[in-house]
């Protein structure tokens, strides 16, 4: 399966992984190829409601069975929201990582680099 198939074509990508969508406030998540890489999601640290977040900085860490990995906001702003229910059950990300498996919220001041999903599954197919 190449990357393309592994992308949500509504979403944006930073390098890094990240997901944000364009709702108000923007949802952030984590993309089904760096799900996969990860294996089983066990835990998540996340930003909290209230904190400012900046685009290509540490904001957070998904740990799973295999290694520990650094979460980075896409975006700078305020984060509005976090998702509870993948700080419950981190397993989430790997069934659901553009849906129930959102990891956060902001209300953006600034976007950072970010790819169209083209040009994320095409930065991985070089990998």
């Amino acid at each position: 399966m190449s990357a393309i198939d592994k992308v949500n074509k509504d979403y944006r990508y930073s390098a890094e992984h990240e997901w944000v969508d364009s709702a108000s406030p923007a949802k952030i998540g984590l993309s089904q190829i760096a799900v996969d890489a990860l294996g089983d999601v066990v835990y998540v640290d996340l930003p909290e409601a209230g904190s400012t977040v900046t685009a290509g900085e540490v904001c957070g860490e998904v740990e799973s069975t295999k290694s520990v990995s650094e979460l980075y906001s896409p975006v700078t702003g305020t984060v509005a929201e976090v998702n509870d229910a993948v700080i419950d059950d981190p397993a989430l990300l790997n069934s659901d990582p553009y849906g129930a498996a959102w990891l956060f919220s902001v209300e953006v001041d600034s976007e950072g680099d970010l790819l169209s999903p083209e040009e994320y599954a095409a930065a991985q197919d070089q990998e």
